[in-house]
């Protein structure tokens, strides 16, 4: 059972979808990812990894106008784009967006799965997506195999974010309010922690000239790797223990 907010998927945006694909895959040695026809209608084109039972998504313009060609543009070249959370009580987090005064920009209701994009100018640092799904191992996102299930798999995945925003408290106090959580401070760093699946969110002060944005994906992985950037992400490769825990 899914006992509190788990972040389930991040997504990177970047000019060359084939090409940060194969350095991913390259780098981590993920399986063949899934490739969703469906993101087409917003003018993308996207392959979704499974790390762990956790998923990295890139996705990349393919029609002038998209949200992700702005955010490009925006930062300056390819970055982390957007972060889902998977939720136990996804109509109690709606009920918190809206009493927050929160746009919700796309939304989605399936039998398995559901989903709610949030405004980027309400939630500063990503576009965050608070989505659940049954049971609760599965992710229909990630594809067919995926769908009402959850398929042999390696262990770990992802264990943290780093967002960097103009305001790091504020920001951390609104995405903590929407997924129901509080803010801890770190020597000055506000974090929110999703203690229930051992993730944390640390903001950070965005670069000067440089526009929010997600700029490290931490990973829990089965050896220990040195960091890599990669489409403009910093990827913090950790070994887990036996207890399951990153070391």
């Amino acid at each position: 059972m899914l006992a509190g907010p788990r972040l389930r998927q991040v997504a990177l945006v970047a000019a060359d979808c084939a090409g940060t694909a194969r350095r991913l895959q390259e780098t981590f040695n993920w399986p063949d990812p899934f490739h969703d026809q469906g993101i087409s209608r917003f003018g993308l084109t996207n392959v979704v990894f499974a790390a762990g039972d956790t998923f990295v998504e890139v996705v990349s313009p393919v029609q002038p106008g998209t949200t992700a060609g702005r955010y490009l543009q925006r930062r300056g070249g390819d970055s982390g784009y957007m972060a889902i959370f998977q939720l136990p009580d996804l109509a109690a987090a709606r009920r918190r967006v809206a009493e927050a005064g929160i746009r919700v920009v796309w939304q989605a209701d399936y039998a398995d799965i559901a989903g709610t994009h949030l405004h980027p100018k309400d939630m500063p640092g990503a576009i965050v997506s608070l989505d659940w799904a049954e049971p609760p191992e599965s992710w229909r996102w990630a594809g067919p195999e995926w769908t009402g299930q959850a398929p042999q798999h390696s262990s770990g995945g992802l264990s943290g974010l780093t967002i960097e925003v103009d305001d790091p408290a504020a920001a951390a106090a609104t995405w903590a309010g929407v997924l129901g959580l509080t803010v801890t401070d770190d020597a000055g760093t506000p974090i929110v922690l999703l203690k229930h699946a051992g993730q944390d969110l640390r903001f950070a002060p965005a670069a000067p000239g440089r526009a929010d944005g997600i700029t490290e994906v931490r990973l829990s992985t089965e050896t220990e790797m040195p960091p890599v950037e990669i489409a403009g992400v910093r990827f913090v490769p950790a070994a887990r223990t036996r207890g399951g825990e990153s070391a």
